[in-house]
Order: C-alpha cells, then structure tokens, then sequence
C-alpha cells in the first residue's frame, strides 16, 4: 500500500530530503549512467509529491509553479525505485502529479522535458510533443504539453 504525501520543499524532513535525493541519484546517475548536477536550486520552488512503501520512497516527482523550467506549470524528475517498477505506479504517479498540478496551481496548461523513449507513456496521459528533439546530459529529450481535463 502506497501512501502518497504532498509537501512544498521547506516542510520536507530531512529524512524525507534525503529519501528524494537518494532515489534520484540511484536512478537519474546510476542507474542511466549519467553525470549530472540534480541540485539545481530549483527544488526550493517546488512542491514534492512522493509515494511511499513503509519508510521506503517507491516514487516520486516535483511539481514546479509557472515560471521555474518554463512558462506553463511543470512536472519533472519522475522517478520510481526499481523495486516498485512494472505494478503501474508510474502511471498512478503522473495522473496524480497532474491532478496536484491543477489543485496546487489551477487549470492550465502543464509543460514537461521528457526523455525521447517515454513519448508513449505520456501520450497515453495527454501530453503532445511540442518540440524537436534535444540532447540533455546526454540523453535525447523533448518538449511535451497538455491541458488537465482535455
């Protein structure tokens, strides 16, 4: 049973900090191979939604307000631990990521850097590329948006 928690960055303990910065370095450096700087002062903006197994952070994402990453509101650093992949809390994870979106910041329009190889996935929840296709770290990205509730 996942129990799901929603906080902005100054209410997060510093265990729960910890959890987040941890799961993103397994996943993010490791496990896709790719030096990067993940603290990049933008989590003090955002609210951190996280999915949580027992005292185990199963998965996890940032909501950003309009105007950190890009104009719109936006959802980035989706990450789920590998122990907890394949059961489709994925899935559970960005419907409520955008469902908190609207709740936190109101109907509108929610951008997104995708990696290029989770197009579908995002399809298949109403995003739509609205960019060409970008290195970022080394990793083809693109530009994605939706509209909640379309």
């Amino acid at each position: 049973m996942i129990e799901w928690t929603c906080k902005p960055f100054n209410s997060l303990s510093v265990y729960e900090l910890y959890a987040v910065m941890r799961l993103r370095s397994e996943v993010f450096v490791v496990e896709q191979n790719c030096p990067y700087q993940d603290a990049d002062n933008k989590d003090q903006k955002c609210w951190h939604y996280c999915g949580w197994d027992g005292e185990i952070l199963a998965a996890y994402v940032r909501l950003l307000p309009p105007g950190v990453s890009f104009a719109e509101m936006s959802i980035g650093r989706v990450v789920t631990a590998s122990t907890h992949r394949k059961g489709g809390i994925g899935r559970l994870l960005m419907q409520q990521a955008i469902e908190q979106c609207v709740l936190l910041f109101g109907r509108q329009p929610i951008k997104i850097g995708a990696q290029l190889y989770l197009k579908k996935f995002y399809e298949s929840l109403g995003f739509k590329q609205c960019s060409d296709m970008y290195l970022e770290d080394n990793i083809e990205h693109i530009e994605m948006n939706c509209l909640p509730g379309e």
